[in-house]
């Protein structure tokens, strides 16, 4: 009896030796006899880490294709500073729309050859933040490399470059790593002290600052994989709170860039010189858009329009809000004629002409 339980042990300790041999080789067949009920399971391949960003580097691909974006209003010329990217020779640059946005003139320094360039706004989407300038007389400009964002994983070394407290010269570049690449804020646009909600930023660890906003944020090759747009915290408390930064990817930066070159305007895409009725709005209680001041020299004021009523449909749309006022002016142009249908406080109804005039980038 000894024997023979020795002799059990035996086998058994040696069926084990050779599934341990067999394992450790890598065998993936069966031992004759044998069989397992267990799925087999691959053993993961451990890829090797890329080589580290190198800052120095990475800005001398970059820079050349970089401008700086000067915003101005009237009658005082106050307006914004920050940063774009060269998309074409030609002059071609996308911009962050907080930049450009209410801006009179637009004036665009090219890193690359120093050179200072008028620009007009093509379009934009004020939704995604994002702006296409074209400069004019311009020719022969170093152009980004854009890359994709859909490519971008967390923990990804990426550099943020632009133009730093807007004072011009040299891009500032800050290097960081990716901490998101969904983030939802709620963006401050210093210039006006509006608010607007942002959606699948990247986001970064870096300590962002104003003025780089439309500047670059690349990766270790040198491609453009987001739109630099907003920063959180405060880089003198960076230990209690370290600083963020925000990007929208480039991936859906290029999607509004190839809308507004169609020439196809969108509800949330504008194209070409922006209309403007001349009223600010708010959503009414009854649904519509109630007019808590028409502007003084601007068509709602020249209609009559004045303070209480209540816009309700254009060109026999109906009008819920004031955000769907603005998307319904959104697609026309100045000098476009429109019907509004006016409900004032007494409950009557009325239709009126008015014929948009040139605004700024709303």
């Amino acid at each position: 009896m000894n024997e023979q339980r020795f002799g059990g042990r035996a086998l058994a300790l040696i069926v084990a030796a050779l599934l341990a041999v067999a394992g450790f080789l890598g065998y993936r067949g069966e031992l004759p006899g044998w069989h397992s009920g267990a799925s087999e399971v691959a053993a993961p391949i451990v890829e090797p880490a890329p080589p580290p960003l190198d800052p120095v580097t990475v800005a001398a691909v970059v820079d050349p294709a970089l401008v700086d974006v000067s915003a101005s209003t009237k009658p005082f010329g106050l307006g914004a500073a920050g940063s774009g990217i060269v998309l074409t020779a030609d002059g071609q640059v996308l911009t962050s729309h907080h930049v450009v946005k209410g801006a009179d003139t637009v004036t665009v320094t090219d890193v690359g050859n120093g050179r200072e360039y008028d620009a007009v706004v093509l379009g934009y989407d004020s939704d995604a933040d994002i702006a296409l300038l074209a400069l004019s007389g311009a020719a022969g400009l170093s152009t980004a490399r854009i890359g994709s964002s859909a490519e971008a994983r967390v923990r990804d070394q990426v550099l943020a470059i632009g133009n730093a407290g807007g004072v011009g010269g040299t891009p500032t570049a800050i290097q960081g790593t990716l901490t998101d690449l969904d983030s939802t804020i709620v963006a401050l646009n210093s210039a006006d002290l509006s608010r607007k909600p942002l959606t699948g930023m990247l986001e970064v660890a870096a300590a962002v600052t104003s003025g780089q906003s439309g500047g670059a944020l690349a990766d270790r090759e040198g491609a453009v994989i987001g739109v630099i747009a907003a920063a959180s915290g405060d880089p003198a408390r960076a230990v209690s709170r370290p600083p963020n930064g925000y990007a929208v990817p480039i991936d859906t930066a290029m999607r509004v860039v190839r809308q507004i070159r169609s020439g196809t305007p969108t509800e949330t895409v504008h194209i070409g010189p922006t209309a403007t009725l001349g009223v600010l709005t708010t959503d009414a209680k009854t649904g519509g858009a109630r007019i808590d001041m028409a502007i003084y020299g601007q068509p709602a004021y020249a209609a009559g329009l004045t303070h209480g009523e209540v816009i309700v449909s254009v060109d026999g749309r109906p009008i819920t809000s004031a955000c769907t006022l603005h998307a319904a002016i959104n697609v026309h142009k100045p000098d476009d004629t429109i019907q509004l249908e006016i409900l004032d406080p007494a409950g009557a109804r009325r239709t009126v002409t008015v014929v948009l005039a040139l605004g700024t980038p709303n």
